[in-house]
């Protein structure tokens, strides 16, 4: 299979800060890297991209991948110095302190702040053995005061914050290393099916939609989908991976497997017609690929496939392991997987398959 992911494109847009509601800057690193097409933004920052060949008055086909990465927003600063915060997105309370954050002021500047944790000189038995609260824990960006905290450093109610963590990529292992990967890569992934297809001629138009808001409650592709009206969707999601706590043989979103088809999540049950032609595309082309049922989460996908009339949806997973964390690890030629079988699914759409699928199109 031929090696398709863009590793510097990958960096850009997993480095880019841009949690729930402010997805601006990763937004325009997208834009910056898709080599002359067309491209415009809604009030939500949600961001429209089609390919050149398309014609109108024919089955509109969309790729979707959100923007935005999971973070948290000041709430209140303490007299002491200590921002109080409230997640944007799913958090496991475990998972967050004794790390770094990075914060943009009111100035624009960048702020760096370090998760409270509790030494254990000072726990209790109780305090030991209970489970972590969200309230119990804050950012500390190295003040004393209130004061110091808003004169000094610029910080205010209603600033957010994400992990501090720069992409990097291991060539002898293939994997990459970085935060947002949920769905950053996915993103990336989209960005390279647009630019493998620009000159290619297609059954139906293709316009891709970056969507914001997706970790607080699937809001950017609600508007998106209604806006677009596809005949079918296909979403690239980075998808938690579970080779690390599945027995192997068991395992649905295992590195190194290829892309992750998904037949159930907790949004959305999938076309069975669509993840069937999906299979078949993935076994003709040799593409590497394993199927997921899931029982919990949830994609873009749970919103688009109820827009107006339904529309047939197909969800493209790339497993990341420790998903929601500050740190996650995916293998490039998962990505590569990706892109190749949205790329051939695209290239496979005859008129004839469009209307099996969706009758209404």
């Amino acid at each position: 299979m031929k090696k398709m992911a863009d590793l510097e494109l990958c960096a850009a847009i997993s480095d880019a800060f841009g949690p729930s509601g402010y997805e601006k800057e990763a937004v325009d690193v997208i834009e910056s890297s898709l080599g002359g097409l067309a491209a415009h933004r809604d009030s939500m920052q949600n961001l429209y991209v089609s390919l050149p060949q398309n014609v109108g008055g024919r089955p509109l086909v969309m790729l979707d991948a959100h923007t935005d990465e999971v973070g948290f927003m000041v709430q209140s600063i303490t007299a002491t110095g200590l921002l109080r915060i409230v997640p944007l997105g799913g958090w496991v309370e475990h998972n967050i302190p004794a790390h770094t954050f990075l914060l943009h002021n009111r100035r624009g500047e960048t702020v760096r702040a370090v998760s409270t944790s509790k030494p254990p000189h000072f726990m209790t038995a109780a305090e030991r053995s209970a489970p972590l609260s969200m309230e119990s824990i804050l950012l500390d960006a190295g003040v004393c005061s209130r004061k110091d905290a808003t004169e000094l450093l610029g910080l205010e109610p209603g600033l957010v914050a994400v992990p501090d963590v720069q992409f990097s990529y291991n060539d002898a292992t293939g994997l990459m290393l970085g935060k947002a990967f949920d769905c950053r890569l996915g993103c990336a992934g989209v960005v390279e099916v647009l630019r493998a297809l620009k000159d290619e001629t297609l059954c139906a138009d293709v316009t891709a939609a970056f969507s914001t808001q997706e970790e607080v409650g699937l809001r950017g592709a609600k508007i998106t989908a209604e806006r677009l009206r596809p005949a079918l969707a296909i979403c690239l999601e980075g998808t938690p991976a579970d080779d690390n706590f599945t027995a192997p043989d068991e395992a649905q979103g295992a590195l190194k497997k290829g892309v992750q088809i998904r037949f159930r999540d907790g949004s959305m049950v999938a076309h069975p017609g669509l993840v069937a032609f999906a299979r078949r595309v993935a076994e003709e082309n040799n593409i590497p690929h394993q199927c997921a049922v899931r029982t919990g989460g949830g994609t873009n996908g749970g919103s688009i496939h109820l827009a107006p009339g339904g529309v047939p949806t197909l969800v493209l997973g790339i497993p990341v392991r420790y998903a929601h964390t500050h740190y996650g690890y995916s293998a490039a030629a998962d990505v590569d997987a990706a892109i190749a079988l949205a790329c051939a699914i695209l290239r496979a759409l005859t008129p004839d398959v469009l209307r099996l699928l969706n009758p209404m199109a």
